[in-house]
């Protein structure tokens, strides 16, 4: 039997997720979600050096400029809970994409209020045959400080 050229879920969604974020090799990218390991080495194969996973991207301190977040057969709670945690390893100019199943528009519409309440506008989205993501960025990319 001839081995399978079938191309991985996971490496179906690289190249749309880093169309959608406008990502070139010299970007920081953090990658999330229960796939993070396999979509940083095919980001790696593609000449994203700079990619880690969540498991390996240290403390968060602002660093990353890219998150791509494959949420595909996960619950939207556990997405809140991660995107609460990561949102702190990105930059104040950092583009957030978050790859979901397909979903129905007041899925959608959640997802959308979920991202604006941690500060970010919504920029663009793309739907694809294995699911939909959108694309992010902060609402104040420099937020003003208030006096005490």
């Amino acid at each position: 039997m001839a081995p399978s050229r079938a191309t991985p879920v996971g490496d179906r969604i690289v190249e749309p997720m880093i169309a959608l974020a406008g990502c070139s090799e010299q970007h920081r990218i953090v990658v999330a979600g229960s796939k993070a390991v396999e979509l940083m080495l095919a980001l790696h194969r593609r000449g994203y050096v700079r990619t880690a996973a969540t498991a390996n991207c240290g403390h968060p301190t602002g660093q990353y400029d890219v998150a791509l977040v494959d949420w595909r057969r996960r619950t939207f709670k556990t997405l809140e809970v991660a995107l609460d945690w990561l949102v702190e390893f990105l930059s104040p100019a950092g583009a957030l994409v978050v790859w979901v199943d397909p979903q129905k528009a007041s899925a959608n519409e959640t997802l959308r209020l979920s991202l604006e309440g941690r500060g970010f506008l919504v920029a663009d989205g793309t739907v694809h045959e294995c699911g939909c993501a959108v694309l992010a960025r902060r609402r104040e990319m420099n937020p003003v400080r208030k006096a005490a």
